[in-house]
């Protein structure tokens, strides 16, 4: 006889993960499905399942899931009939389908009993040779005039096996003389991970570091009468890291044969309410998770606080049901806050959170997050070292360029991500490779991050020209913006630049706020664009505000993304509440969303487009080479504190006939680029009467250079794409676009798109 232990029926499936399911002895009336989870390796499988064993255990018991037997695993071939579709009508087919279905089998005094875990079926036999034949007719009953793909549930598993698994805190007998603390919640095993039962078995990994309020946090737990905890702090301070430190230091003081267990259970609103579908279901959870938990050594963790206080759909909250024994010192709760989260919580339930003492963490010194990192990096990967420059050179760049995180939680992702770059250099790790990898993480061109590749104001503004024709003076402006930033005299609790650009329509204002994307993160798609004529009404500033449930507002798209240029069209139409939102962005470079979260813009570049003062102006040639001023028309419509808030109120001056060619090769470049062309190995070529054809006919004097892209659909893009529908065979060919004059005599064989006449 070998040691009692649980059995853990392991599959492996074709897409490479692997499916664990407890195997029990026998099943009841009304019995739900065993214990089973996916995972992408064994521990992953067994760290998923322990939580659910230790609550079916807590129900039923562990005799019904231990064994000391050998469980022999057998395979069972079948041959299937689906029905098949015969005269407008479904029949039982003549085609087979073979399946092969692996079992446990196991002796029990003088019968056998056999289990097959994908399906959940058990069946008890005299003799284990014939479950080949019982199984063969279960299977062929109900797979009798299936569906034909319902026999995709019976595909054959790449490999299957039996694994013993030992869990001595559940494993032990029903007559076991340990204390009733060893004994497990049921309702808090149901919706709660045990972080310190994962610790002890090493499938939770111990933060790293050590802060002031790690200290802090492990005196409060041990505190005598003990009070429930608030960690207050900005989102990636590392709160949930100290959770982590208390459980492993309830674990620490649980060793020893007559020291009483100690854990931390850890859960949320969204599990505390999971599946209490009916009236009255998630407040009796709620109860039932106090009189577990009160009165005993156990501490729950629920993540945030105002999840806690959110009303559910009766209008009651979770902290209505959980407070009496929270305020009686019955029910020890850790929760987490930030200050804004505080704030708000307290205008809704004064006397919950009195009942929590509030311990405050702030973000770690710089010399504490490069040892922390020194410290994650050896458990990731000891082979890999990081020289004290580079650990340095790392924590400078994410504290410039990451003003939106909090150490040490920016650093831990950079790390993570660091460990998962193919590019990675593999030992040695000196500052020039970080300063590399930063550039790819965040997207920032490495010679505005570092001081290595200096680069000056003249190549910046020459490199928002390449993609911005006749707007000179513009791109000199905002060049000097951005050679703030590199050189981080920029105002770090501001955006990165305020920036109203000013002038008649279709001269490149909003061209310039793609090329300022595509310039800093390499892709002009890293551009939240917002249209503010939609936002003329009042209250439609709620708009700009909503957050979850897919929102694809300003404030859920720049919290997705908070390294970004952010473009408000049309700002002169929008209403005064948006205007007083802008504030708040403009000075502070942050906004609150409809849930009351702040959302960080100071890693933002915000550009504003108006055409003020631009009206009724003929835009051809209008102000020669030099742009008109426009401030004044800015400084009389918008009030003065939004005006004082920007830095530069920039002017763009109408194109010229010059500027209008310019644009055309720009635009017929961008074609050349686009993947139907270079893959047929086709080139495009432009004559200059054609140049100048297009460069009349896509300028309008209202409009400026807008209607151009619209003309080289119609009379380029679409006559060539007729072309190769034509002649599939259309390959390695030079392509002209030509006037049609120029088309009449060209030579017999040349290739031409004529433009018409």
């Amino acid at each position: 006889m070998s040691k009692a232990s649980f059995r853990v029926f392991f599959t492996e499936h074709d897409n490479g993960k692997l499916s664990g399911v407890v195997i029990r002895r026998r099943a009841v009336l009304f019995d739900g499905p065993a214990p089973a989870t996916w995972g992408d390796t064994e521990d992953d499988v067994l760290a998923g399942l322990e939580p659910a064993l230790t609550a079916a255990v807590a129900v039923d018991g562990a005799a019904r899931f231990l064994f000391e037997e050998e469980l022999q695993l057998r395979r069972v071939a079948v041959e299937v009939r689906p029905k098949a579709a015969a005269g407008g009508a479904w029949v039982l087919g003549t085609r087979t389908v073979p399946v092969r279905i692996g079992f446990a089998a196991w002796a029990e005094k003088e019968i056998w009993r056999v289990v097959v875990p994908r399906f959940g079926w058990t069946l008890m036999l005299e003799d284990v040779d014939d479950a080949g034949d019982v199984l063969r007719h279960a299977v062929f009953a109900a797979m009798l005039g299936d569906e034909p793909a319902s026999v995709f549930d019976f595909r054959p598993a790449r490999r299957e096996w039996i694994r013993a698994w030992e869990l001595p805190h559940l494993s032990r007998d029903d007559d076991d003389d340990d204390d009733d603390d060893d004994l497990v919640p049921p309702t808090v095993a149901a919706i709660a991970e045990d972080w310190s039962l994962k610790l002890r078995r090493k499938l939770a990994t111990a933060p790293v570091g050590d802060v002031p309020a790690g200290a802090a946090l492990c005196a409060a737990v041990d505190r005598e009468p003990p009070r429930s905890i608030l960690l207050v702090g900005d989102s990636g301070v590392g709160k949930t890291a100290l959770v982590r430190r208390a459980a492993k230091h309830l674990t620490e003081k649980s060793k020893g044969k007559h020291a009483a267990r100690r854990r931390l259970w850890a859960t949320s609103a969204g599990h505390i309410t999971a599946g209490m579908v009916y009236l009255g279901m998630w407040q009796e959870r709620c109860l039932a998770v106090a009189r577990e938990l009160g009165g005993s050594d156990d501490w729950l963790y629920v993540d945030r606080l105002a999840d806690l206080l959110a009303p559910q759909s009766d209008g009651a909250s979770i902290a209505d049901l959980l407070a009496p024994a929270i305020v009686a010192g019955e029910l020890r709760l850790i929760a987490e806050a930030s200050e804004s989260e505080l704030a708000r919580c307290r205008r809704r339930n004064q006397a919950f959170v009195d009942g929590f003492d509030v311990i405050r963490v702030d973000e770690p010194p710089a010399d504490v997050v490069i040892e922390m990192l020194r410290t994650q990096q050896h458990r990731k990967d000891p082979e890999v070292t990081w020289h004290p420059a580079a650990l340095r050179r790392a924590v400078a760049l994410l504290g410039a360029f990451r003003r939106d995180q909090r150490f040490p939680g920016k650093a831990m992702a950079f790390l993570d991500w660091w460990n998962q770059d193919a590019l990675a250099p593999p030992r040695q790790i000196l500052p020039g490779d970080v300063a590399s990898a930063y550039a790819r993480w965040s997207g920032l061109p490495i010679e505005l991050i570092t001081d290595e590749q200096p680069i000056g104001r003249a190549e910046i503004a020459a490199a928002l020209r390449a993609g911005v024709i006749g707007q000179d003076h513009a791109c000199e402006v905002v060049a000097r913006a951005l050679g703030r930033f590199k050189t981080g005299l920029d105002d770090p609790e501001r955006p990165v630049a305020s920036l109203l650009f000013v002038g008649p329509t279709g001269v490149g204002k909003t061209e310039l706020a793609k090329q300022i994307a595509t310039y800093l993160f390499g892709n002009p798609e890293r551009m939240v664009r917002i249209d503010l004529s939609e936002y003329m009404t009042p209250g439609s500033v709620g708009r700009l505000l909503e957050a979850g449930g897919g929102a694809t507002s300003l404030a859920e798209q720049v919290r997705r993304q908070p390294l970004c240029v952010v473009l408000l069209d049309e700002l002169e139409k929008a209403h005064a509440e948006v205007f007083d939102v802008l504030l708040g962005v403009l000075g502070e470079g942050r906004l609150t969303d409809s849930m009351g979260r702040l959302v960080d813009l100071r890693m933002a570049v915000l550009v504003m487009t108006s055409n003020l003062g631009a009206q009724g102006r003929a835009a051809l040639g209008f102000g020669g080479e030099s742009a008109p001023d426009f401030s004044a028309a800015v400084r009389a419509h918008f009030r003065p504190e939004l005006v004082g808030r920007l830095d530069h109120v920039v002017s763009f001056r109408a194109l010229a006939p010059a500027d209008i060619e310019r644009i055309v090769d720009l635009e017929v470049a961008k074609i050349r680029r686009r993947p139907g062309l270079p893959q047929r190995g086709l080139t495009l070529w432009l004559s200059a009467p054609a140049r100048a054809w297009l460069a009349t006919r896509g300028f309008d004097a209202r409009m400026g250079a807008r209607p151009l892209r619209r003309l080289l659909e119609e009379v380029v893009v679409a006559p060539l794409a007729v072309r190769i529908a034509a002649d599939p065979a259309l390959r390695d060919r030079a392509v002209g676009v030509v006037t049609a004059a120029e088309a009449a005599g060209a030579p017999a064989g040349e290739l031409v798109i004529a433009l018409p006449a």
